[in-house]
């Protein structure tokens, strides 16, 4: 059988994929304590590079105080181009595109996560997921200055160390979604207000971004953003918001949108009597301008056909990536039969997950990765929101 997803796919900028196929960002949790790429993590891409056309790398923070959890990868010094280069390369494998994930967590961090220091927002409002988080300190003017500017150093690192693409994480409550949040961005300045001053944010990092990718890049270099569409907090992001953002995604110089979901086929958490997918919403608000990435329980072929029928350009699989790395290799083979669709705790090691991910999988994720020895049903994200969407309580 022939599938829509194995046909090749290339940007405006060029940028050739030679499928539709897309692993999303996993976290893997396995840096070194100050960023630096580790071994583990090297296999683990390495394990699931060449079939996919193009792999998004999990989050790198781009300055110390962006830093989210322990194990995260950093982007913010040029000391970390060398180890990243050997990831970049391991994504890289027969011909898969390399994208790597920057971000700056803002409130959703700690003071233990940050040595001591307190965590920063666009105001200082704690967040209610979860349920432990920390008050953050606001802001000033000019540390949003030297984040905005980071994110553009990151990018100069990141053509450096060989990526295809930078991935801006505007998804899953971080810092650029906290700006345009009415929840945790209460600002007077210019850097809040409506919701369009509100953009403000998103609007500065992309362009430092793609500044630095006019100034350095000397190939076709990929700059896409992710985010979330909807919050579940009062006052907090509607549907609404999110398309009037994705109108603003539209006339920018991004080159892809990336959507955070736990299911591709959600229709709204806030609004339940609107039954139209949230991604054939944001297909239809885009109308063409940017190529779209659709994500959320991708587990069989079918499925992302069903994925790329709601509109999308590309198909996103997480989970499934996780616990089928030969996935596209397979269905290439004509060897469905072979697929695993769930995931034993004794083969974790044989499938290059490192062992801080086997411990947040059997954790935080346990519900959602269809572990073999889990005798309950997996959980739908069809109309609720996934763990790591940022609403769920921490491990």
């Amino acid at each position: 059988m022939s599938y829509q997803f194995m046909e090749p796919f290339t940007f405006k900028n060029g940028v050739t994929l030679k499928n539709r196929m897309v692993m999303a960002p996993t976290t893997t949790m396995s840096s070194f304590y100050d960023g630096q790429v580790t071994n583990d993590e090297i296999a683990f891409y390495g394990a699931r590079a060449g079939g996919v056309g193009m792999i998004v790398g999990e989050v790198a923070n781009v300055i110390a105080s962006g830093k989210g959890f322990e194990g995260e990868l950093s982007i913010a010094s040029d000391d970390d181009i060398a180890g990243l280069s050997r990831l970049a390369s391991a994504m890289k494998a027969n011909g898969t595109k390399a994208v790597l994930q920057i971000f700056h967590a803002g409130r959703k961090s700690n003071d233990r996560i940050l040595r001591g220091q307190q965590p920063v927002s666009a105001s200082a409002v704690k967040a209610v997921f979860p349920e432990d988080s920390q008050e953050p300190r606001a802001l000033t003017a000019a540390e949003i200055d030297e984040i905005i500017a980071a994110f553009g150093d990151a990018t100069r690192r990141a053509i450096a160390a060989g990526f295809d693409g930078v991935e801006l994480h505007g998804a899953n409550t971080y810092l650029l979604q906290q700006f345009f949040s009415p929840n945790s961005n209460r600002r007077t300045d210019k850097w809040g207000g409506d919701r369009d001053a509100r953009m403000g944010f998103a609007k500065a990092v992309i362009a430092s971004t793609q500044a630095a990718i006019d100034q350095f890049a000397d190939r076709p270099f990929l700059l896409g953003y992710r985010l979330s569409p909807e919050e579940i907090e009062t006052p907090g992001i509607r549907l609404d918001d999110s398309l009037a953002f994705v109108d603003m995604l539209g006339e920018s110089p991004v080159d892809y949108l990336h959507v955070s979901m736990g299911s591709a086929h959600r229709t709204s958490l806030n609004d339940k009597s609107d039954h139209m997918p949230i991604l054939t919403q944001i297909k239809d608000r885009l109308a063409g301008r940017k190529p779209l990435i659709g994500v959320g329980s991708v587990e069989t072929p079918q499925d992302a056909e069903d994925v790329l029928a709601l509109g999308t350009d590309l198909v996103a699989m997480g989970r499934e990536m996780i616990r089928e790395p030969q996935w596209v290799e397979k269905v290439l083979d004509h060897d469905e039969a072979s697929l695993r669709y769930q995931l034993s705790p004794s083969e974790m090691d044989e499938l290059r997950i490192p062992r801080a991910m086997q411990a947040y999988l059997k954790g935080a994720f346990y519900s959602v990765m269809h572990f073999t020895t889990d005798p309950n049903t997996a959980a739908d994200y069809q109309n609720a929101a996934a763990p790591m969407e940022g609403f769920e309580k921490k491990m």
